[in-house]
């Protein structure tokens, strides 16, 4: 369906209100029906969310000073996130677009107040789109079904990217055949592609992607860059949070001004980018395990004038081969949520040439563990960056200088 469904008299179902207080957080009707809890907070003041997230982070680094400690970075109540990342439910002609209930039968949320507004405004035509296809929904219970999820990507500019993830050869044909008409329905898709996800797991995407329209989104992030998001990139769902956050390490480098960065875990090559600048001496280079955001950067890099490498390969196997001639007077590690393990740690500890790291983490538990294995260096200043509001995940970023 292309509208949510009756709900309560004087507000139809599944609709977030604002309340007229400024900054207040959304009053969600998914979350008050129990029908998403992904917003486990919503119903906290934000201030308050700000305040224990940062206070949560400060008990687990106990090794930041007290007065090192910066503002936290909030992330907004509402309209803060870049992608949403859509599971396809119901059956041919009542197609819902959200997530899957505890039964595996689809739960519609295409009102969800989190999501940018261009996302929200474009899943009503998508839902439409989905439904004359013909294509019918993944039904997890009984395993059958073509479609499995749909990718929406939002840029600051308005420009959305598209995937569709299905089970075959036979659905990237239907995509592809009716790729006019979806470019009719929505205009402002700048890429779309289609993802080949045939297993049965519990998976978002499969290895293979298919473009069907235009191969990058330009994200602005400020500075007068743009990142280049390719279908398979990594990028931070909270774009003006993203912003804060490479302009923070990009003044904590400027103020350390090393002769050579090394940006570990690089993904489309935020940190290096905004670390390096256009015109600068210094040597910048990134290490990405993604081909495809190696690809990004590349292109973001050249696009900006900015002299920065990037390759492809595993983090911490390049900093252990790499030669002492060749090591950075700093490193930026932004890793995944099992943070860059003792291996890499005890690396970075031995590497006496390394002065200062900036360490970006979107899990304060592993950020600890890592520290803990780095006693050489001290914590300078930390921030607390509110990646995702209403939930109690968080970003946390510190500067850290050798003793």
């Amino acid at each position: 369906m292309s509208a949510a469904r009756p709900g309560p008299v004087g507000r139809p179902r599944g609709r977030a209100r604002l309340p007229l207080a400024s900054g207040a957080n959304p009053i969600c009707d998914y979350f008050e029906a129990g029908r998403c809890r992904s917003c486990a907070l919503i119903e906290t003041p934000y201030e308050q969310q700000l305040l224990d997230k940062e206070a949560r982070c400060r008990e687990l680094l106990p090794g930041v000073p007290e007065g090192a400690w910066l503002a936290p970075v909030p992330g907004g109540v509402r309209d803060f996130r870049n992608k949403a990342k859509l599971v396809v439910g119901g059956r041919p002609g009542r197609v819902t677009l959200g997530i899957l209930g505890p039964d595996g039968a689809g739960v519609d949320l295409r009102d969800c107040l989190i999501q940018q507004p261009a996302i929200r405004e474009a899943i009503p035509s998508l839902a439409r789109f989905i439904e004359q296809s013909g294509l019918p929904p993944y039904d997890v219970p009984k395993r059958r079904g073509e479609l499995k999820f749909v990718h929406v990507t939002a840029s600051p500019d308005g420009g959305l990217m598209l995937r569709f993830v299905v089970r075959s050869e036979r659905a990237l044909d239907v995509l592809r055949t009716r790729l006019p008409q979806l470019r009719r329905a929505i205009p402002d898709a700048a890429v779309v592609s289609v993802n080949l996800l045939p297993e049965h797991k519990a998976v978002l995407e499969g290895e293979r992607e298919v473009p069907l329209l235009g191969s990058s989104l330009a994200m602005d992030t400020g500075a007068g860059l743009a990142l280049h998001l390719r279908p398979q990139s990594f990028f931070q769902t909270n774009t003006s949070v993203a912003r804060a956050l490479y302009a923070q390490a990009a003044e904590w480098i400027e103020r350390a001004d090393p002769a050579s960065l090394w940006d570990l875990y690089c993904g489309v090559g935020g940190f290096a980018l905004h670390s390096a600048g256009a015109g600068s001496a210094r040597r910048v280079l990134g290490i990405e395990i993604s081909e495809e955001a190696v690809r990004s950067a590349r292109r973001s890099a050249r696009e900006a004038g900015i002299d920065a490498r990037f390759e492809a390969g595993d983090a911490t196997a390049f900093a252990l081969g790499a030669s002492r001639e060749d090591l950075p007077e700093a490193v930026i590690v932004n890793p995944p949520r099992r943070g860059i393990g003792a291996e890499l740690a005890g690396w970075l500890e031995g590497a006496a040439g390394i002065r200062h790291v900036v360490y970006s983490s979107c899990n304060p538990e592993s950020l600890a563990r890592d520290l803990a294995a780095m006693p050489s260096f001290a914590a300078r200043e930390a921030r607390v960056f509110d990646m995702f509001p209403h939930t109690r995940h968080m970003e946390a970023a510190v500067l850290l200088e050798r003793r």
